[in-house]
C-alpha cells in the first residue's frame, strides 16, 4: 500500500460566523494552524484529515474582542491552546460532495462534528460545519448573555482548503514514522 501525504496549503482558510445582539454577525478566523491529509493507495474516499488550530490566533478584526474570545470566557489559550480535528470516516455523497466525520476537540471538550464538503477539483475542497458554542464551554459573560441574546449559540465554520501535492510517497508504517520524526 502506498500512502500520499498532503500538506494543506497555506492558502487555505478556516473562518466562522456568529449572530450578535440577534441582528448582526460577527466574522473571524484563525490565522494560524497546519493540517495533512493522508490518501492510501490514492483514494480520496478512504483519506485521513488531521487539522491543529493555534486557538491564540483567533482574529475578528476588533483586538477587544479578540482578548475576550482568549479569556477564560470563550477559548481558554492559556489552558488550551489548541483546537483539533482528525476524520475518523469519509462519507461519499452525490456527485463531488463528502461527509468528512470526527471529533473536534476545543477547550478540553470533544464533540463529534460532520463537515460537509464539497470537492471542487483533485486537492481543492469546501466545508462547512455547524457546532453549538457552549457544548464546548465557550459560554461568555452568563449574567450578560443568560438567554444567548448577546452572541448567538451557533457557530458557522466555513472552510476552504488546498492541498498540495504529495511530499513523499509511503510504502510502510515504518515510512510514516520516520515522516512524522522527521517533521517534529
Amino acid at each position: 500500500m502506498t500512502i500520499e501525504h498532503w500538506e494543506i496549503a497555506s492558502s487555505s482558510r478556516i473562518n466562522f460566523t456568529v449572530r450578535h445582539l440577534l441582528i448582526s454577525k460577527v466574522h473571524g478566523r484563525f490565522s494560524r494552524w497546519s493540517g495533512t491529509v493522508l490518501v492510501p493507495d490514492g483514494d480520496w474516499s478512504r483519506a485521513t484529515v488531521e487539522v491543529l488550530i493555534d486557538a491564540s490566533s483567533i482574529d475578528t478584526g476588533i483586538a477587544k474582542r479578540d482578548a475576550d474570545l482568549r479569556s477564560a470566557n470563550f477559548l481558554d489559550v492559556e489552558r488550551y491552546p489548541a483546537i483539533t480535528f482528525r476524520s475518523l470516516r469519509l462519507i461519499p455523497g452525490q456527485a463531488d460532495s463528502l461527509r468528512i466525520v470526527g471529533p473536534l476537540t476545543m477547550k478540553g471538550r470533544v464533540r463529534q462534528v460532520t463537515l460537509e464538503a464539497k470537492r471542487s477539483e483533485r486537492a481543492r475542497f469546501s466545508a462547512s460545519a455547524a457546532i453549538r458554542r457552549r457544548d464546548f464551554g465557550a459560554s461568555g459573560n452568563v449574567g450578560w448573555d443568560k438567554y444567548g441574546i448577546m452572541i448567538g449559540e451557533r457557530i458557522d465554520i466555513e472552510i476552504e482548503v488546498e492541498a498540495v501535492r504529495p511530499v513523499a510517497a509511503i510504502s510502510s508504517l515504518s515510512d510514516i514514522q520516520d515522516l512524522m520524526v522527521t517533521r517534529a
